[in-house]
């Protein structure tokens, strides 16, 4: 059986898409899937906090696509969310060729039931290497005026690239969010973008400070059950949106 590779891109930085990356993997191992996430956002690496590998890593992709080494010594199981392994970002430098990443999925293929690119943000060398491969693209923004007219130019890049499986993962949703004038709700949001919606995260104090500390997210957390419920989309089943 073939992995589903699934890219996970943003317009702008600092929309928390490699949060998203983590926790979506977690819950897609929790539903019994064997998962990898390859980070591709080199310089900014911060997938290795997050899943709590922070420490444990010797080797990273730039390694694998470069064949310094094996994926095998580069691929780390997350302590913290049992059935998801990273390969993690450098810290600084590297090149993501798509022929490169190409062989690398053919490698992986058969291991994994799912690998998750995350990409850097913008439409870099990354993320053109990770729509080389995809067969799915999750566009990862914030209700803000600019994340979303930056979101609707990736998505029409994704769409003329072929890749037609695109969604809309919101991030950041509070309470208070669509008072403050600056987006007046979800469907300007859907509307501006121009994708078809998937999730919506709430905003999260305790997603925050376990991403952060390299701590899983708690069970009770409401932004634990958004992601729940965005892998169990994924995985096919007609599940509500989660909004505070």
């Amino acid at each position: 059986m073939s992995a589903q590779v699934i890219m996970i891109a943003s317009g702008k930085g600092g929309t928390g898409k490699s949060t998203v990356s983590v926790l979506l993997g977690s819950r897609l191992a929790a539903a019994g899937k064997r998962v990898l996430l390859i980070e591709l956002d080199s310089g900014l690496r911060s997938v290795d906090i997050i899943s709590g590998v922070y420490g444990k890593t010797v080797y990273d992709i730039s390694d694998v696509l470069s064949g310094r080494c094996q994926a095998a010594k580069a691929i780390i199981e997350s302590s913290i969310y049992p059935g998801l392994s990273v390969i993690s970002a450098p810290y600084e430098g590297g090149v993501v060729e798509p022929q490169a990443l190409q062989k690398l999925i053919q490698v992986l293929d058969s291991y994994y039931d799912f690998v998750l690119i995350d990409t850097a943000a913008g439409l870099g060398a990354p993320f053109k290497a990770a729509v080389s491969v995809s067969q799915m693209a999750l566009l990862v923004l914030t209700p803000d005026p600019v994340a979303l007219r930056d979101g609707h130019i990736v998505a029409d890049v994704l769409y003329d690239a072929g890749l037609q499986n695109v969604r809309l993962v919101v991030n950041r949703v509070g309470p208070n969010t669509f008072e403050k004038g600056a987006v007046e709700d979800l469907d300007e949001c859907i509307d501006t973008v121009a994708v078809q919606l998937i999730a919506v995260i709430p905003e999260s104090v305790a997603l925050q400070r376990s991403s952060a500390a390299g701590q899983p997210l708690a069970a009770n957390a409401l932004a634990y059950r958004a992601f729940d419920n965005l892998a169990q989309r994924i995985l096919g089943k007609d599940i509500p949106l989660v909004v505070r």
